[in-house]
């Protein structure tokens, strides 16, 4: 079975320009033929991530009533709780099986920030539930502009084309529960087949199998990073700017045999989004004869619009 390729952060840190360049290509190429990274010697520590899991872990534990009572109307789930089945995928109208939480930029640290998002949304039932939130948001953050810039190279941009618009972009950490099944899920799925949104996605390793990830042959591998690694993919506006040289990556997480419907699994994406108002036009490197554009142009923040409506998150 095809395996998901992986990479050192700290080899595009090391100050060795060779190194440094080797690592640029090795990823470029990573998400170009099957479209997903493991990646160890990232910025967030084993404490931190398992500090965030007992948090997530007790959030979900509380009552449906207090759980949607942080649920925010007409905010297409963009901060706070969206509950369980609300979400689908880009045409499918049968919810996935999972509920989750949204933690955004902390506008308390950034408040030059308060005019374009909206506020984090505060857990009082959990004292530490926001602070560490916004603790692994930071080290994420920090962890996919190294990426970014790394993938700059590999595009042939200045290493720092990214860092304008990513440096307080409308990036989200998303902590996902999914409950154990106690019946028949006839057509639904606990995450069907979709891309991202986003620029790149970093991945915290998730509790329990079942993330899949459909290569550039079309079969679908099971992606499982170690303890020490977060998984990393493309999404839909990396695609788009780069006129599909890094196409957006399909992936999907399935339901569990049936022996082990009685256990609930979680997961912690973080979608680093740029600025809305970011540039998507395809970049004049990634276009020529044997490759013209696909795309038309369109800001981060109106494709953003779009796409949470086509998700069922946001009415036209």
């Amino acid at each position: 079975m095809q395996q998901i390729p992986n990479a050192d952060l700290k080899k595009f840190l090391s100050g060795n320009s060779k190194t440094k360049a080797a690592f640029a290509k090795k990823i470029g190429r990573s998400f170009q033929e099957i479209g997903f990274l493991a990646l160890r010697g990232h910025f967030l520590e084993d404490k931190l991530q398992d500090d965030l899991y007992k948090e997530i872990h007790s959030f979900f534990k509380l009552s449906n009533k207090i759980k949607s009572s942080y649920e925010i109307k007409g905010g297409g789930g963009q901060r706070g709780y969206t509950g369980f089945g609300k979400e689908h995928a880009a045409g499918r109208s049968i919810g996935d099986l999972k509920e989750f939480w949204h933690f955004g930029q902390d506008l308390n640290t950034k408040p030059y920030l308060k005019n374009r998002y909206p506020e984090n949304i505060i857990v009082k039932e959990l004292e530490g539930f926001n602070k560490i939130g916004n603790l692994v948001f930071l080290k994420l953050e920090k962890t996919a502009k190294i990426i970014l810039q790394a993938l700059a190279l590999y595009l042939k941009l200045d290493e720092y084309y990214f860092d304008e618009f990513i440096d307080g972009g409308n990036s989200i950490l998303r902590a996902i529960h999914y409950p154990a099944i106690t019946e028949p899920p006839k057509e639904a799925e606990r995450a069907a087949a979709h891309g991202d949104i986003n620029l790149i996605t970093l991945l915290i390793g998730a509790q329990g199998g079942g993330l899949q990830v459909l290569n550039r042959q079309n079969q679908w591998i099971d992606a499982i990073a170690k303890p020490d690694e977060l998984m990393i993919n493309i999404g839909d506006m990396l695609s788009r700017l780069t006129n599909n040289k890094l196409p957006s990556t399909v992936h999907r997480v399935v339901n569990p045999p049936k022996e082990t419907w009685g256990s609930s699994r979680y997961s912690l994406p973080f979608f680093m989004h740029p600025s809305p108002e970011m540039p998507l036009n395809c970049i004049p490197q990634t276009i020529g004869k044997d490759n013209p554009k696909k795309y038309q142009d369109i800001l981060a923040g109106e494709f953003l619009h779009q796409r949470l409506v086509d998700l069922g998150l946001l009415e036209k």
